[in-house]
């Protein structure tokens, strides 16, 4: 018999690694760039779509569209930016604010339309915010020195502290290390900006090898189980 799906809408906006064919002329990054500044694991660990009621994600890589940053965010490392996570300048010559446009309107905005949709789904009760973290920060991290094992934010308003709480102390019971709640991370854009009306907790998994990809998956399934069950008798 087949698992009743969790209440989740999952959200995976940093997995991709594809360049936009609009800007394709005009990157200076390697694949391996591309792959560094972007979330390193996350397509594995976070690969539970036929688990959860709602699903999404892009191909789109984030040095060149960043879903978890507003539209109007043009800073280096904003929504569509001129320097990766690793302060690697990305293109030969500044875009046109033409083609800025163009991108957050064929990635962007359909990604978060797309958010809003799906988190009104019969039996979506939560968003889930899915990352990975560099072990150590990079440059423009807000933290400095060895990083959590797992992340939880909910920038304090995002989600029922007691929520949090609850999935912190499944994740616990699963994985090694520290789980820690808002730090380094409280959550970005799209935990904050809350699509759907629904409640949101970001995850962010640190890409040290703890343990290998297939486990963090294996575990964090079993972890989002035990919290459903939980959320449910609420």
């Amino acid at each position: 018999m087949a698992k009743t799906k969790l209440p989740l809408l999952l959200s995976v906006p940093h997995a991709g690694l594809r360049v936009p064919p609009e800007v394709e002329h005009l990157s200076m990054l390697t694949p391996e760039q591309i792959a560094k500044d972007g979330d390193e694991g996350a397509a594995e660990i976070y690969d539970l779509e036929e688990h959860v009621e709602a699903y999404v994600s892009t191909k789109i890589a984030r040095a060149f569209v960043d879903q978890n940053r507003a539209v109007d965010d043009r800073r280096a490392d904003g929504v569509v930016k001129t320097h990766t996570c690793w302060e690697e300048q990305i293109y030969r010559e500044p875009l046109s604010e033409e083609t800025v446009a163009t991108l957050l309107d064929r990635y962007h905005r359909p990604y978060h339309e797309d958010l809003a949709a799906s988190a009104k789904r019969p039996g979506v009760i939560c968003g889930i915010d899915g990352h990975t973290m560099a072990a150590i920060a990079p440059p423009i991290g807000p933290d400095v020195g060895p990083r959590p094992e797992v992340c939880l934010g909910n920038a304090d308003t995002t989600c029922p502290t007691s929520w949090i709480e609850s999935l912190a102390e499944c994740l616990r019971d699963l994985f090694p290390g520290r789980i820690a709640i808002n730090d380094p991370f409280r959550g970005g854009y799209i935990t904050r900006s809350q699509p759907g009306g629904i409640p949101w907790i970001q995850i962010e998994f640190s890409r040290a090898p703890f343990l290998p990809n297939s486990e963090k998956r294996s575990r964090l399934l079993e972890a989002l189980r035990k919290w459903s069950v939980d959320l449910s008798d609420r």
